[in-house]
């Protein structure tokens, strides 16, 4: 054999070698895009339903929303009418409560004056901050 024909030889084996490890690699791509095929066709078929069912829900959602801002709005004008039936009670009744209340409170004060058999004696009574106290005695006195 000559030099030529073992280089011939060695570049042979080479390629050889070469294609197999190419085989290999294309055989195990191949593997791996099949199994990607199926994991996509998979993930396809289950969100398809899960696509469907969010749809719907946004859909019963957005049916609620519509549903409580109806209910909104009707309690917004029932509030309004209430706010209105109050002004309109207060204004025509207010006035003729407070009156009669006088009237009462000076009734009272007037039956009160007549069973005491002389002049009223109504102990004074100082207001502070919203307490009513009564006026120190004349009698006591105070040291310091």
């Amino acid at each position: 054999m000559t030099g030529g024909e073992v280089a011939g030889i060695l570049v042979a084996v080479f390629w050889a070698i070469l294609v197999s490890f190419l085989a290999v690699v294309l055989v195990r791509l191949a593997q791996t895009l099949r199994a990607t095929t199926r994991l996509v066709a998979e993930v396809t078929e289950q969100a398809v339903p899960l696509l469907a069912d969010a749809s719907a829900t946004v859909r019963s959602a957005q049916t609620q929303l519509d549903r409580v801002d109806a209910i909104a709005s009707d309690v917004q004008e029932v509030t309004s009418n209430a706010s209105a039936l109050s002004s309109t009670v207060a204004s025509t009744f207010g006035g003729p409560l407070v009156k009669v209340a006088a009237f009462g409170y000076g009734v009272r004060q007037a039956l009160s004056r007549n069973r005491n058999d002389g002049p009223a004696e109504r102990t004074r009574r100082t207001v502070i901050v919203g307490r009513t106290v009564p006026k120190a005695r004349n009698g006591r006195k105070r040291k310091g």
